[in-house]
């Protein structure tokens, strides 16, 4: 490990133990891509005071759902899942069919406030914080990322530990400490989402090209994280 890399781990465990001890309650919310399993190893390996939890939304690859009893096998920790309302789901596929995420912007996120944004409302409604594994270098959409901000529509805190690390430091720290990780990522899936939304990406693509691939690289946020695309909506077109 470099002394960079170094530097920056130690400097992630000070944060993740400054956070649990500033919010009595506090969850990531994890993807189980490697980002957060940077993170599920650095809370859990340390035995940090941080819960964990997945939004199954009915449509991820069996790899990513692989991935929760892999964490079970190697931490002895169960992953909270928050599952979509299925009446909502029933009633989406009625209306509109089951992949009309395809046919507009609308309804794509339309699909992913069912299916995610609706379940992490309600994975989140018992805490003062959470913390995510975006990184500024993933995209656009969150070049101008916080390590701390506010999210003001849910009315707690968030934080964001690997916002200024590079791709490279997430792998240089996932090999060093054996943390297990997504089979997908070996097949070129940087970023992983529901199955029908993600795709491998190109030589030279951003890690979130594989993102809902059809629409502009501006408009590639779910919801989950609501804050990014309102700095993005506001920013200046130089600084997109």
């Amino acid at each position: 490990m470099s002394p960079e890399l170094q530097a920056k781990v130690e400097r992630l465990d000070t944060l993740l133990d400054s956070i649990a001890a500033r919010h009595e309650r506090v969850k990531l919310a994890s993807s189980l891509a490697a980002e957060d399993m940077v993170l599920t190893h650095a809370i859990l390996s340390r035995g940090v005071g941080i819960g964990i939890f997945s939004l199954n939304t009915g449509r991820l690859h069996a790899e990513t759902l692989g991935m929760i009893e892999r964490v079970k096998e190697r931490y002895g920790y169960d992953i909270e899942q928050f599952h979509p309302q299925q009446d909502a789901v029933d009633a989406y596929v009625r209306d509109h069919g089951l992949n009309a995420f395809y046919e507009s912007i609308d309804l794509r996120k339309s699909c992913c406030h069912i299916r995610k944004v609706e379940p992490l409302n309600r994975a989140l409604s018992d805490v003062s914080a959470w913390v995510t594994g975006q990184r500024r270098e993933q995209s656009v959409t969150r070049a101008e990322l916080h390590e701390e901000e506010q999210d003001v529509p849910r009315g707690i805190a968030k934080f964001n530990p690997l916002a200024d690390w590079s791709e490279s430091d997430v792998w240089d720290y996932l090999k060093a400490f054996d943390v297990p990780v997504n089979p997908l990522h070996a097949r070129g899936y940087p970023s992983i989402g529901c199955e029908p939304c993600t795709r491998a990406v190109r030589p030279g693509e951003d890690s979130r090209a594989g993102r809902w691939w059809w629409e502009s690289r501006d408009t590639k946020e779910c919801g989950l994280h609501i804050t990014n695309i309102k700095i993005v909506e506001e920013a200046p077109s130089s600084a997109i």
